[in-house]
């Protein structure tokens, strides 16, 4: 497997939370979150497909969100752009299988990063206790194994893999 860097060297992925429904969403940051999540993802992949092309493989991991699985209240525009990610893999995924170059996402729920460090302790409380079927939030170190592993397996395109505690399964 693919060396999986430590906690401490783990580093983030663009973006950030968009605040608002549908009606009062600002415009610009709807914008603006299709700049970091989509066209951002869109403007790498065209840039180093070509030199994956020649080599005949690669692989290309995006990064979603379980939010965009299932939405969050008062944050349509990321749930959105988060949950077109995946078909991006997907879309991608079949346009490059010829060329052995294979293309994944990754869904992480709540994992302990400066995305969470806003909620409040009672938020927090509330996640680990009814929202993750696990009891627990995730780390960096486990969404990089699960990273590595997309990168090491050469038979694995075109997927999602959500981890997050079992947090999407849930109903309520």
């Amino acid at each position: 497997m693919v060396g999986v860097p430590k906690l401490s060297e783990a580093r983030g992925s663009a973006g950030g939370g968009v605040p608002g429904t549908l009606l009062d969403v600002d415009p610009q940051a709807w914008y603006r979150a299709f700049d970091v999540h989509i066209h951002a993802a869109f403007h790498l992949c065209r840039a180093s497909i070509p030199l994956m092309k020649r080599k005949k493989e690669g692989a290309i991991i995006l990064i979603s969100s379980a939010a965009g699985l299932r939405g969050c209240p008062g944050a349509f525009s990321y749930g959105v752009v988060k949950g077109a990610l995946p078909q991006f893999a997907r879309a991608l995924a079949r346009d490059l299988g010829d060329d052995n170059i294979r293309v994944n996402c990754v869904s992480p729920g709540i994992i302990r990063t400066r995305f969470h460090d806003g909620l409040t302790p009672e938020q927090v409380k509330n996640n680990i206790e009814k929202r993750i079927p696990l009891h627990r939030e995730g780390t960096t170190q486990e969404v990089a194994e699960v990273i590595a592993t997309l990168v090491s397996n050469d038979f694995i395109t075109g997927e999602n893999v959500v981890i997050d505690g079992g947090m999407s399964m849930r109903i309520v």
